[in-house]
């Protein structure tokens, strides 16, 4: 478990639009660009091993724009292909504020960044006390059906409540501002209530009718 302490001031960012990690959560990467082939080889020199997700916030005139908050993933884990390619898996550690671009002659980008706020982050995993895992769960199944995914159900109904609230989060196919809703969800509860509102919206076909019963 890392401490305060040990997050630096600089990251250098991965800008992958739908890539969503968060705090003790695990994201898979594949990894073929060259310059994040550098960024990869560059994060595993140093001693906090950490890349910096964040979505892109392009806007007429900027389209190199970024959303406000990221989350550091941990390097975790990390295989090499046979063509120089490499699997990457990281564990997220915390979320932060993204601050100034740091230029040089890196050919990735990086950021100054502030970790103030996100404490809560670096703790033990968070419960929902007011979690009706049963209800989650029946809508959760509907929205499978509607959406011909598959899952391994036995694991959903036996995750802890941040494992399954986080897992869903990122494997579920919303929007890229869907899923900045749910990274900047303050406390589990409210990722939670938002993943609901989402997947309702979702079985509701994008209008604002009834929820489905």
């Amino acid at each position: 478990m890392m401490q305060s302490a040990d997050l630096p001031d600089m990251l250098a960012v991965f800008p992958l639009r739908q890539a969503l990690v968060l705090p003790r959560s695990r994201l898979p990467l594949h990894i073929f660009e060259p310059r994040y082939l550098q960024m990869l080889e560059d994060a595993l020199k140093t001693p906090h091993r950490l890349i910096g997700m964040v979505q892109p916030n392009p806007v007429p005139g900027d389209e190199d724009k970024l959303q406000m908050i990221g989350c550091a993933g941990r390097i975790t884990q990390f295989s090499e292909t046979e063509d120089g390619r490499y699997m990457v898996t990281l564990t997220g550690i915390s979320r932060f504020r993204v601050k100034d671009e740091v230029h040089g002659f890196s050919p990735y980008r990086r950021y100054s960044v502030c970790w103030k706020g996100f404490q809560r982050d670096l703790g033990r995993s968070e419960t929902d006390e007011h979690f009706d895992r049963p209800t989650f769960l029946d809508l959760l199944r509907r929205y499978l059906v509607a959406q011909n995914m598959s899952s391994d159900w036995g694991e959903l109904q036996d995750a802890d409540d941040e494992l399954l609230v986080n897992s869903l989060s990122i494997i579920l196919p919303f929007e890229p501002e869907e899923r900045q809703a749910l990274l900047e969800a303050p406390c589990l509860k409210t990722r939670r209530e938002t993943l609901v509102t989402l997947i309702e919206f979702a079985l509701r076909g994008g209008t604002n009718e009834e929820t489905l019963q």
